[in-house]
């Protein structure tokens, strides 16, 4: 963590730091001390961007130290970018600028704590602006742009529940490590007694470490210096490349990124030629986030096929060198391979399952494409742009401009258009009034103005109610039922979407995780999920309704979406007997209904006698009903092939005719693919 901070401080261009590691591990210590090993800066002092950088600007550069500016998750995109007063330019015609914190990052380091907490947004825009060293902030068409050259450094915590960055978005940070909080027990006591050291006495602290800090921030200087004459051969090049198509990396900035790290190495070693331990380093932090990985995969670097490239290199290496000598040399030089080093032996182990005789553990089914279950809000209330399921009013100035209305407090998006229309039927009288005399000018007068109403995608929280009852290990269909939750997760997950699980099984019901946006974490929980027992269907349902009775309190605008995975077979009620079972578990299924919450009902039986409980089920919650066969995406069109025949004809239609009819379409729906 602190040689990939120092490397990005010798040469920003590396694309900033991604830190994962769990809590207590001095993540944003690490980062926060950063400053003080660096050299001062000469800025200029804040103005209207193109006047600073064009040299209208009468202020002198000051220096000062490198500043560490803090990213509240929180943040608008207007507190990040900057933002232009657009009502003073339509009434005076200049622009007005007020900078954001890019521009008070700039030659500086801008940092993220939590970035997997960020809207998506607002992380591609933080990293437009690192890579191309420019902010531009557009409103109204009016564009004001400034130099953004800082470095950017998020830390995260994927064990919060919190989820992980998408993959688009983890290929934009240069480099990615990991941090281990495990270490032996001498350095635990080490860092426990310079905390308190620094407690007891901080200024006594700093002066002890002040004459190291100044040879590490000459190291840097020197560094920085030295990295323009740093050269990177033909065959380095070739071994760069070939480690990036080994590791299926998509793209090439996964490329750029190793020979950038590789050279910054060298240069902070005091070297000027690149070799192969700066491309192994260099590759551990580059690809570690950058390898082809499937949804619910965790990032893993593999270091035992880095390292048979990098030795497969040198022997090659090697034998070019033999080659030039002298032929005994080479052959002396492959007698001493060792074979040991082609691989290990595999030890496999069958670990005891450890399961009682009344629970049973199945494995998840395969995943495949499901078919779209869309979410209409219940109301047109404001709700932030967090995910990719349902159309919302936008809380923000994100989304697509629908419509304007009068402002309720002060206008943070102006409509331009809207505010211009209001004010043109009374130009001419207040022209008169207010002796204006210039026809170009517009009088806009407080009434007037109007803010956009824009619409957004928005996520839901999406409660799982799965039945692990006994009857689900019948035919094994825990195993398809799984691999139907595993699809909905892979949905969510694309669809950007907070998930929740509740399985009901025996003689109660248990919320195996709470509401979360790491669908990672839910897979997981499936995975372990046991099955056996009875159908408490009753207590599920309860259960659920309490979930999302806490989730509406801790967030109003939650946009609830229950999936209850069941055969309907209730057999448990809630005082712990199975009379009226059925009729108790339809009864708490119609509250579903009365809140007018969303809900979607898939029968898991797969019987060939079916009795079909579960529809029953779907009726009194108003709720969606599928088959567990019929969640597939590609029976839609299986669904249309059965149903050709009667779209042919009706009741009056010879049998003949329509089989003739029925064929013909089924010809020509086989000869479209």
């Amino acid at each position: 963590m602190k040689k990939a901070l120092l490397l990005n401080t010798v040469n920003p261009r590396i694309g900033g730091l991604l830190i994962r590691g769990k809590k207590g591990t001095a993540k944003s210590t690490a980062v926060r001390s950063l400053a003080a090993l660096l050299p001062e800066v000469s800025v200029a002092r804040q103005g209207l961007c193109q006047w600073c950088e064009s040299g209208n600007n009468d202020n002198p550069p000051v220096s000062h130290q490198v500043r560490i500016v803090d990213l509240p998750v929180g943040a608008s995109e207007d507190r990040l970018v900057g933002s232009l007063d657009i009502e003073q330019a339509i009434k005076s015609g200049t622009k007005s600028f007020e900078p954001g914190l890019i521009a008070a990052a700039h030659r500086g380091i801008l940092y993220i704590d939590e970035v997997n907490l960020l809207n998506d947004h607002l992380v591609d825009v933080l990293l437009d602006a690192s890579a191309m060293g420019r902010n531009y902030v557009e409103r109204e068409g009016i564009s004001v742009s400034h130099a953004a050259e800082f470095i950017l450094v998020g830390t995260m915590n994927p064990e919060e529940g919190e989820g992980d960055l998408r993959p688009q978005l983890l290929d934009r940070f240069g480099l990615a490590v990991e941090v281990d909080g495990i270490m032996p027990s001498e350095e635990r006591r080490e860092v426990v007694r310079r905390r308190m050291a620094y407690e007891s006495d901080p200024f006594s602290f700093m002066d002890q470490w002040q004459e190291e800090e100044g040879r590490e921030r000459e190291r840097l200087l020197q560094s920085r210096q030295l990295l323009g004459q740093v050269t990177v051969s033909e065959d380095i090049l070739g071994l760069i490349t070939d480690i990036c198509a080994e590791y299926q990396v998509d793209g090439l900035r996964g490329d750029i990124v190793m020979y950038k790290t590789a050279s910054t190495i060298a240069a902070y070693d005091g070297r000027t030629e690149v070799d192969v331990e700066d491309v192994r380093e260099a590759a551990l932090m580059a690809l570690l986030h950058r390898q082809r990985r499937q949804p619910f995969q965790q990032p893993h670097l593999v270091t035992e096929q880095l390292d048979n490239m990098l030795e497969e290199y040198q022997n090659q290496s090697r034998n070019r060198e033999a080659e030039d000598n002298s032929s005994s040399n080479r052959d002396h030089n492959e007698d001493e391979s060792d074979p040991s080093d082609l691989g290990d032996d595999e030890q496999e182990s069958d670990p005891d399952s450890g399961s009682g005789p009344q629970d049973q553990w199945f494995e998840t089914g395969d995943p495949y494409n499901i078919q779209s279950i869309l979410l209409p809000p219940p109301d047109r209330r404001e709700r932030p742009s967090s995910g990719r399921r349902a159309t919302t009013v936008s809380g923000s100035s994100a989304g697509r401009y629908v419509r304007a209305r009068i402002p309720q407090g002060t206008v943070s998006d102006l409509a331009l258009d809207a505010t211009l229309r209001a004010a043109a039927p009374y130009q001419e009288r207040r022209r008169e009034s207010t002796g204006v005399d210039a026809e170009s000018r517009l009088v806009i007068e407080p009434w007037d103005v109007r803010e956009k109403v824009r619409e957004t995608k928005t996520g839901s929280l999406i409660l799982f109610v799965v039945d692990a009852s006994g009857s689900m290990g019948a035919q094994r269909r825990m195993v398809a039922v799984k691999g139907a939750v595993l699809s909905l997760l892979l949905d969510a997950y694309q669809r950007r979407d907070r998930v929740a699980l509740i399985s009901f099984r025996g003689t109660g019901a248990d919320l195996l995780l709470p509401s979360t946006n790491s669908v990672d974490l839910a897979q997981l929980y499936l995975q372990e999920m046991p099955t056996g027992g009875r159908t408490p269907l009753s207590k599920g349902l309860y259960l659920a309704l309490e979930t999302l009775e806490t989730e509406r309190l801790k967030d109003r605008n939650v946009l609830p979406l229950v999936v209850v995975l069941s055969d309907g077979r209730a057999n448990v009620s809630m005082d712990g007997g199975n009379t009226q079972a059925v009729e108790e578990a339809r009864g708490f299924a119609s509250i579903f209904d009365d809140k007018g919450m969303t809900s979607v009902v898939i029968d898991t039986e797969l019987d060939f006698i079916k009795l079909q409980m579960a529809k029953p089920l779907a009726e009194a919650m108003a709720a969606r009903y599928l088959k567990l066969e019929d969640l597939r995406g590609d029976s839609l069109a299986d669904a249309v092939r059965n149903e050709l025949p009667s779209a042919t004809g009706g009741a009056d239609t010879s049998p003949d005719t329509s089989d003739g009819a029925a064929n013909e379409m089924r010809r020509l729906y086989d000869s479209l693919g």
